[in-house]
């Protein structure tokens, strides 16, 4: 397994529309394995593989707790069949937005399709944390960011800290609390 570049923000490629994955094959399974090592290292809870420049509709999380043995999904080609009508507000960060956290409103359970690291169909229904997390990595392969969900003014804000870091050099290294996704 190798560690992954994450992608930080503003970066073209994270606004960008992934392929859905033909069908699983061993490279599949490895990027899978390799998003997963870098997601536990950054530390975060989820990665996209647009995260990582591959513009492929997968997604690697564990929304378990540091005391938690871990409970790791990999997920091809996921998609929200069913949403709760609640909804639920969390703060939210994300890997490729270092340092940066805001409250998301976003549907308290779902049901996710998607398929596993074998290429069968499975469903898994969520709340919480886990159903967030899901969401939150559906968006980056749809070319969304946690903070598309903010007003402009506040959205506009942690993008120009985060271009201004860059044109420093002092680009922050990948967020590191829990709530990173």
């Amino acid at each position: 397994m190798a560690l992954l570049p994450i992608i930080i923000a503003p970066d073209p490629r994270l606004k960008q529309i992934s392929a859905p994955v033909a069908r699983v094959d061993e490279a599949t399974r490895r990027l899978m394995d390799d998003m997963l090592e870098t997601m536990y290292q950054a530390p975060g809870v989820g990665l996209a593989a647009p995260q990582v420049g591959v513009l492929r509709r997968i997604i690697v999380l564990d929304a378990s707790k540091k005391d938690e043995e871990r409970q790791p999904y990999a997920m091809v080609n996921p998609e929200l069949v069913r949403v709760s009508d609640q909804d639920m507000r969390s703060e939210e960060g994300c890997l490729s937005l270092p340092e940066h956290y805001a409250d998301v409103v976003r549907p308290a359970a779902i049901r996710v399709r998607y398929l596993d690291r074998e290429g069968e169909i499975r469903e898994h229904d969520a709340e919480g944390l886990l159903a967030t997390c899901i969401q939150h990595e559906i968006d980056h392969l749809e070319g969304i960011l946690f903070v598309d969900h903010l007003s402009a003014l506040k959205r506009n804000m942690i993008l120009r800290k985060l271009t201004k870091a860059k044109k420093a050099g002092k680009a922050p290294a990948p967020a590191v609390a829990a709530k990173a996704m």
